[in-house]
């Protein structure tokens, strides 16, 4: 059997960074950025004020108080046309351009107007108080936001103030999803004393979407070497195929044997994992074929820790390899030969220190405790006795394409 490690590398092996295309601000969330946005415009385009008060020159409240001639006013979105001389001030409004040969502002609160005279109380005669510089939040050709990134609410925030109605950005890798088995119903459908609902192929969508990817379910396709033939047919033109169940050695697994006989080079289908060992993968001409197991948890694991990657890579993201780490909340057994992925619930300890409890039953078959689940705590192969308290490493399993 295959480690996760090395069967991670093979999986990874064929993807590539998909081809860009142009969608508009409006659709840019959670898109992976293909060209860099860069400012197209200083922001601000000239000094403005920050605060409604008066635009004077700092010269002149070198004294306080003082009395200034009120030359007049500026509000936001108007151009002075007039410059400001010594011994005068203009009443400006926040977002307000300073006039020629204003360079502070003092704030209306530490003035009293009487008509066009406003005398000024307080005040710091340091140039630049309560302005705001021309290019002070990005400068035209600066860089806002780098491409490869997944664009943010505030991401996108900064590329319309950059000026940008449109972005280019990575394309939404196609993934077709096939659900295999006779015993396999559509939620809602009538069971019959043998059959099951079908959840794996609308948890796999969820999580292609999750991933920035566009899933196409292609439905259940029977344990039949025809209506797998048909299926496989359909799968044409997405970037991958992830097929779920059928993937073992028994002779009711026939999705390898309907991958080969349209002339798929598989290249392996075991890995040293637990849950998730009947895994495999290979090629259908230039399209790459995942192919997960029919348990769900077992198909939600293994699409956590390869269709996941997979999708990021087509995206053109920079994989995380930071590991986190969590204590243990419960203690853990010596390992065998197979790398476990525990469903655990994570919280902090009074310590402040993050801590990751497994469940006490981690049968593959329960969906409701992977619902649950914050984390999945990492055990590799032949791991020693752990006990509570000890690190361990951790993947979790909060987030997504859509962000703040």
């Amino acid at each position: 059997m295959l480690s996760v490690a090395e069967a991670t590398q093979r999986i990874l092996a064929p993807f590539r960074p998909l081809a860009s295309e142009i969608v508009g601000l409006d659709r840019a969330l959670g898109r992976v950025l293909a060209e860099p946005v860069t400012g197209r415009l200083d922001q601000p385009p000239a000094d403005v004020t920050a605060m409604d008060g008066y635009a004077v020159r700092a010269a002149d409240i070198a004294t306080l108080p003082t009395r200034l001639r009120v030359a007049g006013s500026i509000a936001a979105g108007t151009f002075p046309q007039v410059a400001l001389n010594a011994g005068e001030a203009m009443r400006i409004f926040t977002g307000g351009f300073l006039p020629a040969g204003a360079d502070t502002v003092v704030i209306q609160e530490n003035c009293d107007r009487d008509g066009d005279v406003v005398t000024v109380r307080e005040g710091s005669n340091v140039p630049g108080q309560h302005v705001r510089r021309k290019g002070n939040d990005f400068r035209l050709g600066g860089t806002g936001v780098a491409a490869g990134r997944r664009l943010t609410a505030r991401d996108v925030a900064l590329a319309a103030a950059m000026n940008w109605p449109f972005l280019a950005v990575t394309r939404r890798p196609r993934v077709a999803i096939l659900s295999t088995g006779d015993e396999l119903q559509h939620p809602g459908e009538a069971l019959g004393p043998a059959q099951i609902v079908a959840s794996n192929g609308f948890g796999l969508a969820a999580i292609v979407t999750a991933c920035g990817g566009e899933p196409h379910y292609l439905g259940i396709a029977r344990d039949d070497l025809g209506a797998l033939d048909r299926a496989l047919a359909s799968a044409a033109g997405t970037d991958l195929l992830v097929t779920t169940g059928g993937a073992s050695v028994g002779e009711h697994d026939l999705i390898q044997q309907a991958l080969i006989a349209r002339g798929a080079a598989m290249d392996f289908w075991k890995i040293a994992m637990r849950p998730g060992k009947p895994v495999m993968f290979g090629e259908l001409g230039a399209m790459p074929v995942l192919g997960l197991p029919g348990n769900p948890v077992s198909a939600l694991v293994t699409a956590t820790l390869f269709l996941k990657p997979a999708i990021e890579r087509m995206l053109g993201l920079v994989a995380e390899t930071t590991p986190a780490f969590a204590r243990l909340g419960a203690a853990m057994k010596a390992n065998d030969q197979r790398q476990d992925y525990l469903r655990a619930a994570l919280a902090h300890n009074a310590d402040g220190h993050l801590v990751a409890t497994p469940f006490p039953q981690q049968d593959s078959a329960m969906l409701s405790l992977i619902a649950r689940a914050d984390c999945l705590i990492i055990r590799p192969p032949h791991a020693p006795a752990a006990s509570a308290g000890d690190l361990s490493e951790i993947l979790p399993l909060a987030g997504g394409c859509y962000s703040l």
